[in-house]
């Protein structure tokens, strides 16, 4: 199913060039029928490929003058088609092609042959919508968050209440997409029991990052064990695979959700703490999300991993009444 979305997708780059280069021509008319003499400024231009060729083949020991020669008489063509274009008051720009991705000019790929960002960003959006996440962030996002849903009474010898406590957590977590890009090495560690509202704020921040541009994994601890085994002990890694090994270090922002609740031995301390550091080190940000204390963490994982959480990243503490309790009581 993946190789057809990949198809897919590279069918839709196909598009994207056509329709650009349409476009293009779409708009060389309309300058050639107001200027026609920029029409025989680009054939000039146009035929200096063979005039190069020919240089070559005819002088190839010493062609290199007139190449220059030609390249002086390029730039001469180009200033004039300039000057013409804005007599005309006709943008530079009119004349060139717009890509939706400028970096990769609507390939999906780079000169050196990497994977451009817009091309990852499709493979995860089509994972979300293959998860069905796509539909969740809809409707779990910063416009729906509705801070009246949390208790605005006291909890247990807790000194905010639990409304008080989320719009603390709100405006942390607005604050996180809003300067996301500043490198100020903020990560987030979310904990607290079921319920509370952990979920909806990675999918608000999830969604809120997305809207940017931005390259956005959100697996849970369990999910990310499974790629980092099947990258470590495939025997045959297919191209998917390294690319999702590869996304847990690379992308924009990782969230891991439920952290905890997988299996942990000496791989998984390893594996973790390799992508928590590399992360740090590359300035990459990441999310934690967990139902476990403090203390559990501590006792679960090596003191290499609590050493970068609880060193790296802004602790933000869930409390309060159960909200699926509540509302369940409610219907």
């Amino acid at each position: 199913m993946k190789k057809n979305y990949m198809r897919e997708i590279l069918l839709d780059y196909e598009r994207k060039r056509d329709k650009a280069e349409k476009e293009l021509e779409y708009r060389k008319l309309q300058v050639y029928d107001i200027v026609p003499e920029i029409k025989k400024i680009e054939d000039k231009i146009a035929g200096t490929g063979i005039r190069i060729s020919r240089a070559v083949l005819s002088n190839p020991d010493n062609y290199e003058q007139e190449i220059n020669s030609i390249k002086s008489h390029i730039e001469k063509l180009k200033q004039k088609k300039a000057i013409l274009l804005t007599e005309n008051n006709i943008p530079l720009s009119f004349l060139e092609i717009n890509y939706e991705c400028n970096k990769c000019m609507d390939t999906g790929y780079l000169k050196n042959g990497t994977k451009c960002d817009c091309f990852k960003q499709q493979l995860i959006e089509m994972a979300y919508s293959m998860s069905n996440i796509s539909k969740i962030i809809e409707k779990e996002n910063f416009k729906t968050f509705n801070l009246d849903l949390f208790s605005n009474e006291k909890f247990e010898d807790e000194e905010l209440t639990p409304r008080e406590n989320m719009q603390n957590i709100l405006t942390t977590c607005e604050g996180f997409v809003i300067n996301f890009d500043k490198a100020n090495n903020e990560n987030l560690l979310l904990y607290g029991t079921t319920g509370l509202g952990k979920t909806f704020i990675c999918n608000c921040i999830t969604k809120a990052l997305l809207d940017k541009g931005k390259i956005v994994v959100y697996q849970t601890a369990f999910k990310i064990l499974q790629i980092l085994e099947e990258y470590q002990f495939s025997k045959n890694k297919t191209p998917e695979i390294k690319e999702s090994y590869k996304l847990l270090f690379d992308c924009d922002l990782l969230i891991i959700d439920d952290l905890g609740t997988e299996f942990t031995n000496t791989f998984t301390n390893v594996e973790i703490f390799n992508i928590l550091n590399s992360r740090l080190i590359g300035n990459k940000k990441t999310i934690i999300s967990t139902n476990n204390e403090p203390i559990k963490l501590v006792k679960k994982y090596s003191d290499r991993i609590v050493s970068r959480i609880f060193g790296s990243f802004t602790i933000l503490r869930f409390f309060g009444p159960d909200l699926r309790w509540e509302a369940k009581n409610k219907i």
